[in-house]
């Protein structure tokens, strides 16, 4: 294990991560965050921000957004969560990861101050986000919410704009067990006089988004109404992009509108070179050809509503699906959407939420998916590797942790 290695283990063993752990790391309230923030002086107010919260596309978005920003000339942070195979992936500017050396520095000079306070793994990572992105003196910070939005400890800043992407159901132990409750959560982030973007409307959301809205005196906008005269091409290729880049163009409209200087070109450049830019991951990724292997990171009911579809698309001789899940989504309600004619091969990512390998080939097996399951994500993929024939498709996903594995197992291997 690397020295920096042995600093992350510490992050991930002794603050609560709820990644690994789920509702023991999900503290509510500010509490420490302002503590945090006082602690090290407020860094937050010395960069302009843009506020991301929703369901599902925060990523795609967030990093879309950022792409767009740098081929503006801005110098951009970009804050994001979960990470794939590397901590310092969630915390960038202009694409570069935050340095090994700044971590272990961070957590050298501050543990005797933060251990006290027991944070959780998302308030210090927050805390140490903004720190850095002062530091680096960056022209805006593109932060992405954790979980929610009015209790998020990111819910400090008062962005340029605010945006939601969409509501579905997610986190509803925490959020909600509602559409209407869920939408009240994330609408925590509309502040005072600043403009929101709604990705989606949605019946159930949009009356929430509209009150909260006019009670702060923000105009609201909703993406899917947006027009704009110019077509562009997206370099993100799920089906669910399309969305995306409506919430993104709409978003933009509003920065030009705020004073950020864009243009057309910038737009267009920033879509099509958003992993060159940012280091995207996971997002309908195509992995491999000869089979076709494919990852994506969709993982609740409304993602993989556009993953199944996109399935059942491919032109290939034989789809085989590499399948995991956490056990707090709902489980039953993603496999129904599951393409029923494809070998499936069950496996269970390395977090402590996944769902025990058998248990999901049972359930799935109710819903009409047939295969085997396996302990690990590399021990399924290898299997659907070594069954498959060059015209054959194989997906990896159901899990952010399924994915990580996967890519985690791809670079050990230097295939990446």
């Amino acid at each position: 294990m690397s020295k920096f290695e042995q600093y992350t283990e510490y992050l991930f063993s002794q603050v609560p991560m709820f990644q690994n752990v789920g509702s023991d790391a999900y503290k509510e309230g500010l509490e420490n965050t302002h503590i945090l923030d006082e602690h090290f002086g407020h860094p937050h107010s010395q960069f302009r921000t843009i506020h991301i919260a929703g369901t599902n596309g925060k990523g795609s978005c967030s990093h879309t957004i950022a792409s767009i920003l740098q081929e503006a000339g801005y110098k951009v942070g970009l804050f994001t969560s979960p990470h794939l195979t590397d901590f310092r992936e969630r915390i960038r500017v202009n694409g570069e990861m935050i340095s090994e050396q700044y971590v272990m520095d961070f957590i050298d000079n501050e543990r005797d101050f933060f251990e006290p306070l027991h944070p959780t793994f998302f308030e210090l990572t927050t805390a140490l986000a903004f720190k850095y992105f002062a530091e680096q003196k960056v022209d805006v910070a593109v932060v992405e919410v954790g979980l929610g939005g009015r209790l998020d400890c990111t819910n400090i800043i008062t962005p340029d704009i605010s945006i939601i992407t969409n509501i579905s159901f997610d986190h509803v132990q925490y959020l909600g067990d509602t559409l209407e409750k869920i939408a009240g959560e994330k609408a925590g982030i509309i502040k005072k006089g600043v403009p929101v973007i709604i990705g989606e409307t949605q019946t159930e959301t949009t009356p929430v988004f509209t009150a909260k809205a006019a009670e702060q005196q923000a105009k609201i906008y909703f993406a899917d109404e947006y027009k704009t005269d110019r077509t562009y091409q997206y370099e993100l290729k799920g089906l669910y992009q399309s969305r995306n880049m409506r919430t993104v163009l709409c978003a933009i409209s509003q920065l030009i509108q705020k004073g950020y200087h864009i243009s057309s070109e910038n737009i267009q450049n920033g879509l099509l070179h958003v992993t060159r830019n940012t280091g995207l991951r996971g997002r309908w990724q195509i992995v491999h050809h000869s089979p076709t292997v494919i990852c994506d990171t969709g993982h609740n009911v409304g993602g993989i509503t556009y993953t199944a579809q996109q399935l059942q698309e491919q032109q290939c001789k034989t789809l085989r699906i590499v399948f995991g899940m956490v056990s707090d989504k709902d489980v039953s309600g993603v496999l129904e959407l599951m393409p029923k004619n494809a070998i499936y091969y069950f496996c269970q990512a390395s977090v402590k939420r996944a769902m025990p390998h058998q248990q999901l080939k049972k359930l799935a097996k109710q819903h009409g998916l047939q295969g085997n399951s396996y302990k690990t994500v590399e021990n399924a993929y290898k299997k659907a590797q070594s069954q498959a024939d060059p015209q054959d498709c194989i997906f990896v996903g159901g899990s952010t942790f399924v994915v990580a594995d996967f890519l985690s197992y791809e670079e050990k291997n230097n295939k990446l």
